[in-house]
């Protein structure tokens, strides 16, 4: 009886379910194509007759765009029915999505992804918001569980669609396979979601505010971007300006919202929270941690097993597993015992499924690493969705879009930051390994008296190449495992609940 009674509190409220999932499902579209795209590239720089890169900046355009878009939404939605702002990001989408696939030239290509960018900052971020606004404290954990779920998605089953949509048809249908997603999450959207009262209809639009960081943002995102689109010289000019521009535009927003008395789009008064604070780092360094090795694990299985992109994509759909499997189990957990020890017992797991990686080699067999990925799944999948739910703790509903305008664009900055280091690691590795690693694979030719033909130093050369890569992703791997230690830190001041026996 005591346990029927236990089960039936734990159970969701139907209505909160379903909010849940039709928000779900509401954003799997934009985390779908923002990793199907890179599939295209080659097909896109052909068929648009331009420059790869100019066909960057249709990707680096969509990043900006979306980062743009965070502090904006958190306005908008502190006066309108977050129903209604929902209903028109998907439609936007939708529409931007339909142009993208009929884009005409290379400049209206950049344009539309842009706006289909901006359209995706505004599902994202309206998400979790939304759902923090109806949802109880004891279920937050449940709730996250379910709205993370295209997050994990995204990434194991985009580039595997986005390969076969190449291969058996043409680049544009991947914004066309858009199109029927978002019109199924726009009916249900119409007729199922519950209404969402404006949080804070007497805020005034804090223009300069939401200028600053959406400036911030776009100057240490485009930043970090120029470095590791140049790992060989990561710290160029280009770099190093924008990110001050950056960091420059942040600091003047600190001094602004302490002018304003954090009557701002995100009151920073926010970080004096202990569990905003912890939970914010946490994110930001779970960027390198989860972000840096889904860089390197599909190069890994295209440039040393020598796979293609979609065998590469299908291979780590066991780490995808692995967070569908744990992903349940972990928001009732963080309910029921708060995020400290999920997010610990997350990192033990994830530091097991990645330090293998810094040991596997071209033979390494494939089932084990099918198994590494798995028990890495379970692992990450418990990493950044404890600390989200921690972000809102103790916040009253007027506050709940500034702290997520704040905690969207850590992560934002963080995946960025992540995605950049994994890569200026990799490269300075490959760059001051391969000339010596060359010279001494020529010595032991000519010792073996082998005739060094232009065939035998072509087969040399990829040899090293492969070799010196191999090395690259395996200290990429390995400061991955080292942030992983680094995010205890923050994770011992997240929030620990008493287990009632």
């Amino acid at each position: 009886m005591a346990k029927s009674k236990k089960n039936e509190k734990e159970k969701l409220p139907k209505e909160l379910t379903r909010n849940a999932w039709i928000l779900a499902i509401g954003a799997i579209a934009p985390m779908l194509d923002s990793t199907m795209v890179n599939i295209a590239i080659n097909k896109l720089q052909s068929d648009l007759h331009t420059s790869l890169d100019m066909i960057q900046w249709a990707i680096t355009g969509y990043v900006l765009a979306l980062a743009v878009a965070v502090p904006v939404c958190g306005y908008v939605v502190n006066h309108i029915d977050g129903k209604k702002v929902m209903q028109w990001s998907l439609l936007s989408f939708g529409l931007f999505s339909f142009l993208s696939g009929i884009a005409w030239n290379i400049d209206s290509f950049i344009i539309f992804r842009a706006v289909q960018g901006f359209s995706a900052g505004f599902i994202t971020l309206l998400m979790t918001t939304l759902l923090m606004q109806i949802t109880p404290p004891d279920k937050l954990g449940q709730l996250m569980a379910v709205v993370s779920t295209p997050i994990i998605l995204g990434p194991i089953i985009g580039p595997v669609l986005g390969g076969a949509i190449v291969s058996g048809a043409n680049w544009h249908w991947i914004f066309y396979v858009n199109i029927p997603v978002v019109i199924i999450a726009v009916l249900l959207n119409h007729f199922y979601l519950s209404s969402f009262k404006p949080f804070n209809p007497k805020a005034k639009l804090d223009w300069f505010g939401t200028l600053l960081l959406a400036g911030g943002s776009v100057g240490l995102i485009y930043g970090m971007m120029k470095g590791s689109t140049n790992a060989k010289n990561f710290f160029n000019s280009q770099m190093i300006t924008f990110v001050i521009i950056g960091l420059a535009l942040f600091v003047i927003y600190g001094i602004y919202n302490r002018i304003r008395k954090n009557n701002t789009v995100l009151p920073l008064r926010f970080f004096k929270s202990k569990n905003f604070t912890a939970a914010n780092i946490g994110i930001f360094l779970a960027g390198i941690a989860s972000n840096g090795p889904m860089l390197l694990l599909p190069l890994f299985f295209q440039n040393i097993k020598g796979f293609t992109a979609v065998e590469a994509g299908l291979m780590l759909i066991p780490q995808g597993i692995g967070m569908m499997v744990t992903r349940p189990l972990i928001g009732k957990m963080i309910d029921r015992m708060g995020a400290r020890p999920v997010v610990l017992v997350s990192l033990a797991i994830s530091l097991l499924g990645t330090i293998p990686f810094i040991f596997v080699h071209e033979n390494t067999n494939l089932i084990w690493l099918g198994l590494v990925l798995f028990v890495r799944g379970m692992g990450i999948g418990g990493l950044q969705m404890p600390m989200m739910t921690d972000i809102f703790i103790g916040l009253d509903k007027q506050d709940i879009p500034g702290a997520s305008v704040g905690q969207r664009i850590i992560q934002n900055v963080g995946s960025s930051f992540g995605s950049a280091v994994i890569s200026a690691v990799v490269t300075a590795v490959v760059t001051s390994e391969i000339a010596e690693q060359m010279t001494t694979k020529l010595h032991q030719l000519a010792a073996m008296h082998t005739n060094l033909t232009p065939t035998v130093i072509a087969r040399a050369k990829t040899s090293v190449e492969k070799a010196v890569t191999l090395n690259g992703y395996q200290l990429g791997f390995l400061v991955s495992s080292i942030v992983l230690i680094v995010i205890a830190i923050p994770a011992m001041f997240l929030s620990q609940k008493k287990v009632n026996k």
